[in-house]
């Protein structure tokens, strides 16, 4: 017995990724209109929060736009020459979303700074229009969203382009009520600072875990030594080597491993009774549920001589 594989589910249980195309394509639709609507009042009211709002907004439709796209194409099927399919497109287009977020931070807060020294005159009224009008599309497709949030990467991103889209525009209506009743100017610029400090932090994350997915870390829920303990407390296993964990996408994680056994357990069947005794171990004692593992059951010999081909490589 060479190794052993356990699959994952059938098609639409658990580590199959879902159909939220329709939930997108709303909540795409509804940040386009904002983009436009937003564009023409930056330009009306020459308002940096809503500026920035605006520019966030368009890095939201695009950032929303791609997530579409990733959720079409994560639905096609594995072939031979992609195995998994498009499973990791989610977390691409998740990385390319928040370094958008980013972009738009930044550029957010070198202008608030300067519109701190100076501020341009701006109108409360106007301002305050157009900040309801993005706050009302975006509860629209945050509500639309909430239920898919925690799906995936790629939808955990698109709610989180809308969510900070609508704390922007939340910050422009602030910003218009303190202009129109105190004539303070500087609130536009401080309302822009406040939607970077809310835009940069989440990005960071999302960038952190993404980038771990990509490196291959270990799922972050998986204690790896923990496994290794488990496995090695199993009679008649002697020793296990080549242990690796990673994550393909959301809901996919990945266990391989060589583990060596005594060389009665190819003979007297121990070596079958084992890996399913291992399987079972990784199914009770570890939060993640594990759909994909395959472990090469091997004698102290078959062990020696891999190690041998390493050095000698």
């Amino acid at each position: 017995m060479g190794a052993g594989h356990s699959h994952g589910p059938a098609e639409g249980s658990a580590g199959r990724p879902g159909d939220y195309r329709k939930n997108l394509w709303i909540a795409f639709s509804l940040t386009a209109i904002i983009v436009v609507a937003q564009a023409v009042g930056s330009v009306i009211t020459g308002s940096l929060a809503l500026l920035t709002d605006t520019a966030h907004a368009a890095a939201d439709a695009s950032g929303l736009l791609v997530a579409l796209i990733a959720a079409t194409l994560m639905l096609k099927p594995p072939t031979p020459q992609r195995t998994w399919g498009f499973r990791r497109i989610e977390v691409l287009a998740a990385l390319g979303q928040a370094t958008l977020l980013i972009a738009v931070g930044l550029y957010a807060a070198v202008e608030g700074i300067r519109r701190l020294f100076e501020p341009p005159e701006i109108s409360g009224g106007q301002l305050l229009i157009f900040g309801i009008i993005g706050l009302a599309a975006n509860i629209v497709a945050l509500v639309i969203l909430t239920s898919s949030r925690t799906a995936n990467f790629n939808m955990r991103a698109a709610f989180l382009e809308v969510l900070n889209d609508a704390l922007g525009s939340l910050g422009v209506i602030i910003a218009a009520v303190v202009i129109a009743t105190t004539g303070f100017q500087r609130a536009d610029a401080i309302a822009g600072l406040l939607i970077a400090a809310l835009i940069v932090p989440r990005a960071f994350k999302l960038i952190r875990e993404t980038t771990s997915v990509l490196m291959e870390f270990s799922p972050k829920d998986l204690d790896v030594e923990g496994v290794r303990e488990h496995i090695l407390a199993l009679d008649h296993v002697l020793g296990v080597h080549d242990l690796h964990a990673s994550t393909i996408a959301t809901g996919l994680p990945v266990v391989t491993a060589h583990v060596v056994v005594e060389d009665e357990c190819f003979t007297d069947g121990h070596a079958t009774e084992l890996l399913e005794q291992i399987k079972a171990c990784l199914a009770q004692h570890f939060d993640v549920s594990v759909q994909h593992s395959t472990f090469q059951i091997e004698t102290e010999r078959i062990a020696a001589g891999e190690l041998e081909t390493v050095i000698h490589r």
